[in-house]
Formats: C-alpha cells, sequence, structure tokens
C-alpha cells in the first residue's frame, strides 16, 4: 500500500474544503469537490508537484462544484460525480450564484461520469466505494477507502452538525437516514474529511452530535 494523504484548501466565500487527495510516493491523486478559487488549487497542485487524474463531486451545490468545469478545462481531466439526481443542481451553477448574490466565475457543468450507489472509483492504488446519500442534495454521494479506514462526507455530516436540508431538493428525514444507513456502517474508528471545518471520526459524532440523538 502507498502512503495516502489529504490536503485542504479553504476555496469561496463559503470556506468549503476542496480536498485534494495524492499518494505521497507517486504523487498522483484528485482533487475533491472544486468549488471555486480555481487559480489557488492549481498553485497548490503545482507546489506539490502533483499529477491529477480525476475531478471527484460529493454534489450539485455552488460552493463544491462551481470551479470544476474550469479545473476540468486546464488540467483536461475528468469530472466523476455525484449522483445524476443532481442534474438540475450543477445545469443551474450559474442561477445559485445569482441566488446567493456572489461574484464568482461559475460555469454550469455536467459530469463526465456519474455516480450511484456501489459504484468504485479510484486513482493509483487508492479504491473507494461511492455511496448514494441523499438528503442534503438528491445526488449527494459519499467516498470511503476501506483499506485506510476514511472517508470524505461532503456534506452529510460534520464535526457536531449534520447538512443544510433547507435548500432546493433537502430533505431533512432522508439525511437522517442516509447517515444511519450509509455512514454509520462505515464504522466507529473510521475517520473523515468533510465538506465544511473540521473532520473527525464516525463513532464520537454518533456518541455526542446532537443532530443524530435517537438515530
Amino acid at each position: 500500500m502507498g502512503d495516502l494523504r489529504a490536503g485542504i484548501i479553504p476555496v469561496t466565500p463559503f470556506q468549503q474544503n476542496c480536498t485534494v487527495l495524492f499518494d505521497q510516493d507517486t504523487k498522483s491523486g484528485v482533487v475533491i469537490d472544486p468549488g471555486g478559487d480555481v487559480d489557488v488549487i492549481l498553485q497548490t497542485i503545482a507546489e506539490n508537484d502533483l499529477t491529477i487524474e480525476a475531478i471527484w463531486l460529493t454534489h450539485g451545490h455552488i460552493d463544491h462544484a462551481g470551479g470544476a468545469d474550469e479545473l476540468r478545462e486546464k488540467l483536461k481531466i475528468p469530472i466523476i460525480g455525484p449522483h445524476e439526481a443532481d442534474l438540475p443542481l450543477l445545469s443551474g451553477l450559474e442561477d445559485q450564484a445569482r441566488m446567493f448574490g456572489l461574484d464568482m466565475d461559475v460555469r454550469n457543468v455536467v459530469p463526465d461520469q456519474w455516480l450511484k450507489d456501489g459504484d468504485r472509483v479510484s486513482f493509483g492504488a487508492y479504491e473507494f466505494e461511492v455511496f448514494h446519500t441523499p438528503g442534503h442534495a438528491p445526488g449527494h454521494v459519499i467516498f470511503y477507502n476501506r483499506a485506510e479506514g476514511f472517508a470524505h462526507l461532503g456534506d452529510v455530516l460534520f464535526a457536531g452538525s449534520i447538512g443544510r436540508t433547507d435548500l432546493p431538493g433537502g430533505d431533512h428525514q432522508t439525511l437522517l437516514n442516509s447517515i444511519r444507513d450509509k455512514v454509520f456502517p462505515l464504522g466507529d474508528e473510521t475517520g473523515f474529511i468533510c465538506g465544511h471545518g473540521p473532520g473527525g471520526k464516525i463513532g464520537d459524532e454518533r456518541r455526542t452530535n446532537p443532530f443524530l440523538k435517537g438515530l
């Protein structure tokens, strides 16, 4: 097994965690959720001498996908994910920018490959299982590397909180079901990175997260 590393680049006015997963030895990797500030993402990739194989999207909100098309164009790599239920969101990214009053260089985008529950994606020696986790967004997916005991949960679960469900396509009970049925079974010792703020361990959230009482 190689040496899996994760770097976090806060992007957009929402301070979303754009994540770069890479192998320390081979320098190959992927970018998860390039929401914007593409020049900063490109600078980070260059400074660390990384070869990015693909862009993975957890869902279609502007702070996660707003820079995906520009990054795809500049690196000439495919966009993979999310689930196709997020096509309306990805087709309306420019409308999202107007709705939030953001002065961002945002483009609508269609991925090169949609993902569905049970799919697998990989780069280098690292394989990730894909789980469809709606509730925050209809097409939200998460990525789980079983060998490393590591998951990228996007905006499903945060340290001490959960994804908001008051945006178009959101549903609170659906999100709780996704956490109960897809996230908790990954195991208490599984570490996670999420879309905003610090990561943590799933077990700590299961025990102490006030939004998850009774799940």
